[in-house]
Parts: C-alpha cells; sequence; structure tokens
C-alpha cells in the first residue's frame, strides 16, 4: 500500500505512568488482589500514528518481536472496539516504542488506552468514557486510568478511579534495570505482603506510601536492589508497579538533569515531568 500523507494518520503520544505508591490490602478468592495505589503520568512515552483503512483489516508495524498479534495490547484494543461497536472499518497503525516491557511503566496498557481513544474518535464509534474504560479493563487493569486520562487514586484491582488532580508535579529519574520482572511470580511469592491496612485518599496525599512488590522484587532481582542503591543517592527512591523500573522526583527540571548525567552509562535512565492529565487527552481533546 502505498504511504499516505502525514496529514492522513493521527499520531499520538502513549504516556508512561508512576505507582506513585503500591500498597497491597488483600487477596480475593479469584487469586487476585486488592491494592490501593495512585497513578500519575509522566510526559514521557510510546508513540502511535493511526490511519483508516475502508476494510476491516487492522495492521500494526513494525512487528514487535517475540509478541504475535493476536497476543498484542494495540491490535486486541482494536479489534475490541471493532467487535463492540460493529465499526466496518479497519486501521494502519504505526508504533514508535520507547518504553521498556516489563518495566511497571504501563507500556503495553497505555498503548492499549491510546489505540482505543484514537479509534473510536477516526471510526466515530462515540462511546463515552465509561463505556471505553470497560473495553479497556477487558485488556488490563491499568487501562482504565490511561483511557480516562486523569492522575488517579485506585482501590479494587486498579479499576476503582478517583481523580487527584492536586497532586503535585514534579520531575522524575527514572531509571529502568536490564531485567523483565514476571508480575505473576512476585503475586504468588509466599513473602508478598497482602495485608497493608487500607488508607483514605487524604492520608495517601499528605503522607504517601511504600511499595509492597518492591522488597520481593528487589530478592528476586538483585538489579533492582541495586538501582535503588543508586538512586537513593540522590533522593527517596521507590519502584513502580511490580517493576523493574525505579524513580525518584526532583523540584526542578535541573536537579533531575543533574543527577541524571551522574547515571552510570550502563543504565538505561530518563528523566520526564509528572503530568496530572495524560498526553494524550492533551494532543486529543485540545481546543482547536
Amino acid at each position: 500500500m502505498t504511504d499516505q500523507p502525514a496529514a492522513d494518520w493521527l499520531t499520538l503520544p502513549a504516556p508512561a505512568k508512576l505507582n506513585l505508591f503500591l500498597h497491597i490490602t488483600g487477596r480475593r478468592d479469584d487469586g487476585y488482589h486488592n491494592l490501593q495505589t495512585i497513578f500519575q503520568f509522566l510526559d514521557y512515552g510510546d508513540e502511535l500514528s493511526f490511519r483508516t483503512r475502508e476494510d476491516d483489516v487492522i495492521t500494526l508495524s513494525p512487528a514487535i518481536a517475540g509478541v504475535p498479534d493476536d497476543d498484542n495490547l494495540i491490535v486486541r484494543a482494536a479489534r475490541l472496539l471493532q467487535t463492540h461497536t460493529g465499526a466496518s472499518q479497519g486501521a494502519d497503525i504505526r508504533l514508535k516504542k520507547i518504553l521498556p516491557m516489563g518495566g511497571g511503566l504501563g507500556g503495553g496498557s497505555s498503548d492499549a488506552a491510546t489505540t482505543l481513544l484514537a479509534l473510536n474518535q477516526l471510526w466515530q464509534t462515540r462511546l463515552n468514557d465509561d463505556e471505553l474504560a470497560a473495553i479497556g479493563l477487558q485488556l488490563g487493569a491499568d487501562v482504565p486510568v490511561f483511557v480516562r486520562g486523569q492522575a488517579a487514586f485506585a482501590e479494587g484491582v486498579g479499576e476503582v478511579l478517583t481523580p487527584v488532580p492536586e497532586l503535585a508535579e514534579p520531575w522524575f529519574l527514572v531509571l529502568c534495570p536490564q531485567v523483565h520482572v514476571n508480575t505473576g511470580k512476585i503475586f504468588t511469592h509466599e513473602c508478598l505482603t497482602r495485608n497493608t491496612d487500607a488508607i483514605s485518599i487524604r492520608s495517601a496525599l499528605q503522607q504517601g506510601g511504600r511499595n509492597d512488590c518492591q522488597e520481593v522484587v528487589s530478592m528476586l532481582y538483585p538489579e533492582v536492589g541495586n538501582a535503588l542503591n543508586l538512586l537513593n543517592n540522590f533522593g527517596f527512591a521507590k519502584m513502580t508497579g511490580t517493576g523493574a523500573c525505579v524513580f525518584t522526583s526532583f523540584s526542578t527540571e535541573e536537579q533531575a538533569r543533574t543527577a541524571l548525567i551522574q547515571i552510570p552509562a550502563e543504565y538505561h535512565a530518563f528523566m520526564a515531568k509528572g503530568s496530572n492529565l495524560s498526553p494524550t487527552h492533551k494532543v486529543l481533546f485540545r481546543p482547536s
């Protein structure tokens, strides 16, 4: 197929997220865990471009090594939206992959949410946020927060969201150890804390919290513990999600940049500003 002009493509960011803390408050009968966390977005992430097709085919390029299209959350999101709405159109999708897979930054979930938001507009399927979030939840517990696009206090398995627009938006330094953490392995580990007392949103905003997965991940993946120790030289370091990425915050861009240039070259590291409104929403819904 001949490339169409750039104007025919809708290009959107698919931002990273951080879990500013992650408390596990119990284990459910279905094996899933109840948790509490605060999600905040970063102005850093993947980039996706979309154009419609007259047939119902979904294409994705480039392919992600080791991930068949049928397992890719981008393709699955597009097909779920087709099925749910009866949309007869398809889409060509291009992915510029920046975020590491399995790092706890929500890259796959963010890609899926951006796909739902973009195609809902391009295909004119006119679903509201509640409907898109419900579709997204079928793909993963983190997808709804990216669909809704607001920093949020999350409960349940991460899908019960309360916006927290009053969060500070600091600069973050993020370090990504070169390991892929097996989330299932962490949540089934016998040493995982599963009985942290539930807290209120007010307490979370005033006092913060810890990451209940961090100790187990650091034990099983020493590279994560080493990264935490390194970042602790610059501030209070935490792990996001089930890892492997770790982060610390700074008041200014200059402080974050000064720390970044001191990170050894063998680490993948980046700095980014926190954002209470998803960069996807800033582009997709900005005033014309």
